[in-house]
């Protein structure tokens, strides 16, 4: 908006809280020019499905507990120990991303992107067999 606008900073505020009720919804100028190039993706529901339900089996085999989720790209299974930023850093150090569920109010819990590689999950399953056993141990 140019600066000289009137009532520039009214508009802006409400743009403002435009974007924050729906979720950042309205692109930024560098994403409208991609557009027209992200336009004809589509997200491969029954591939992420399968990534989903393949982790879910593999971690509930371990003594993970989690729930199956049924229209998101992430799990949100339980930490083996009260502290899910810790076991959040034991699975870092085998080179496993997750968020501590207290970074968004879900203290307990960890996020694990299904947007993983099929490659990137299989590699992975090992390192939470690891992690949940030292839970068991420690």
């Amino acid at each position: 908006m140019a600066p000289t606008m009137p009532e520039r900073e009214e508009l802006r505020g409400a743009l403002f809280a435009g974007q924050v009720i729906t979720g950042w919804a309205m692109p930024n100028a560098l994403l409208q020019h991609a557009i027209g190039d992200l336009e004809p993706l589509s997200v491969d529901v029954k591939h992420i499905q399968a990534k989903r339900d393949r982790m879910v089996d593999a971690l509930r085999g371990m003594g993970y507990e989690l729930h199956v989720p049924e229209a998101t790209f992430y799990l949100m299974p339980r930490a083996p120990i009260p502290d899910d930023t810790a076991f959040c850093d034991w699975l870092a150090d085998d080179g496993i991303i997750a968020m501590p569920g207290s970074f968004l109010d879900l203290p307990g819990l960890f996020r694990l992107s299904l947007t993983a590689t099929d490659g990137m999950i299989e590699r992975s399953l090992p390192g939470f067999a690891r992690a949940i056993d030292r839970a068991r141990r420690d």
